[in-house]
């Protein structure tokens, strides 16, 4: 220590030695190569933390031929551990590439999109006469994946094992199924805030989820269906039926939307980050507003590329730190989801009135999809549609790369004919 930087003493080659004390309270330093103990520790146990600063990694970027985390390793001396490996220098890696996304203004101000902030829904059904519209979203697929372990084995040191299984929910009836899901669902969805259950809507629900039951319930690997007496899955079950009944009730009460009340509007022009995502689209000037579309696959730079040559396209942006999110439940649970693109598209309403197309690329489309899509189209949509203030909007989920650039001109042709139809005298 006392000949620290001295020529041709044992501390020449040293340039720095610092002492830090907060290397232990806590302080996350990445950059941490070496440590080196000078001082008598009191515990193991704060070795082991000033070791572990130094375990941090400096870089989280995945080797592209690995597939993994490139090794690295730091020097530790002076502290009292059995290590046996001789210590390997551990070169720093080049900082990655970084690009400021942002919106290019005035110069694309063209191309700026606009989208309400949308917090919940609102929504009065009658109480005279419920029906309800099911399509291929309300479908619910029991699989061992969703119902959870269905099967354990309980053994002790010593004495049998004994096996524990779901078969005995097979024997359940269905009339048990259809009543106590029924029930589910007056008392948890379709009950007012410290008001008592409707019971007299009691039949009604029951005739709506006997259908569902019958017609939009699938049991896969080993499932019955008596495991939608399971909370979490009667939950699912519950929404896809209440989804249905505001499906068909929509045209006669609206949905409204709750809209951010600090912040009910946003827009592209609000973009302004820095990412080292390698994977990414630098767009065209006269398509987007933003210089470049932070993309989660090559599916979705597949889809830049299509929007951009598409001719009906006016402008798109990447759903990446925009700020539109939807709100949704899955089961008990409320989530946020962030769609992907949105696209205004000229479907012959002239250029002040495109319409904006949210679009989601999607690969395997599980149940959490359904609630997604089934929440889009049955609330965010119309909602925003009622509003009346921000446009014309509609959804769109695009399921395979090679077929994206037909299924992309089928949805936007499909929605200028249901506008000429509209426009013709009856």
């Amino acid at each position: 220590m006392n000949t620290v930087g001295v020529e041709g003493r044992l501390g020449e080659q040293t340039r720095c030695v610092v002492s830090v004390s907060m290397l232990s309270e806590g302080w996350d330093a990445r950059t941490v190569t070496h440590v080196l103990g000078v001082r008598a520790f009191g515990t193991q146990l704060l070795c082991e933390q000033i070791v572990g600063r130094a375990l941090r990694r400096q870089s989280y970027q995945v080797n592209p031929d690995t597939g993994l985390f490139d090794v690295e390793y730091a020097d530790v001396f002076g502290i009292p551990f059995d290590f046996t490996a001789k210590p390997v220098v551990a070169p720093p890696q080049p900082p990655r590439e970084t690009v400021l996304v942002r919106a290019v203004s005035p110069d694309r101000d063209a191309c700026e999109i606009r989208f309400p902030r949308v917090q919940g829904y609102r929504v009065e059904l009658p109480d005279d006469r419920l029906t309800a519209r099911f399509g291929d979203d309300s479908t619910l697929t029991l699989t061992p994946d969703l119902v959870g372990p269905a099967r354990v084995r309980n053994e002790g040191i010593v004495g049998r094992a004994a096996e524990f299984s779901l078969e005995h929910t097979a024997r359940i009836r269905r009339n048990t199924v259809l009543f106590h899901l029924t029930k589910h669902l007056l008392e948890a969805h379709w009950r007012d805030l410290n008001e008592d259950p409707k019971l007299y809507l009691f039949g009604q629900l029951k005739r709506i989820t006997r259908r569902w039951l019958d017609d939009h319930l699938v049991c896969v690997g080993g499932t019955y269906p008596a495991q939608l007496l399971y909370r979490e899955l009667a939950d699912v079950a519950c929404k896809r039926i209440t989804d249905g009944i505001v499906a068909e009730q929509s045209e006669d009460r609206p949905i409204r939307p709750v809209l951010d009340p600090y912040n009910p509007e946003g827009s592209t022009r609000h973009v302004r980050f820095t990412t080292s995502k390698p994977s990414r689209w630098e767009t065209h000037a006269a398509r987007c507003h933003v210089n470049w579309a932070v993309c989660d696959s090559g599916w979705e730079q597949e889809f830049c590329r299509v929007a951009e040559a598409h001719p009906r396209v006016r402008a798109y942006v990447k759903n990446h730190n925009l700020g539109l999110e939807v709100p949704y439940r899955f089961g008990a649970e409320s989530r946020r989801y962030l769609p992907d693109f949105i696209v205004l598209v000229d479907d012959g309403h002239g250029p002040d009135d495109p319409l904006r197309l949210v679009v989601e690329v999607k690969g395997y489309r599980g149940e959490d999809a359904k609630e997604k899509a089934a929440t889009m189209q049955t609330w965010w949509v119309p909602a925003v549609n009622g509003l009346g203030t921000h446009g014309r909007w509609a959804f769109r989920e695009l399921t395979s790369v090679y077929q994206m650039e037909p299924d992309f001109g089928e949805a936007v042709a499909a929605r200028f004919d249901e506008t000429i139809q509209s426009t013709l005298p009856v």
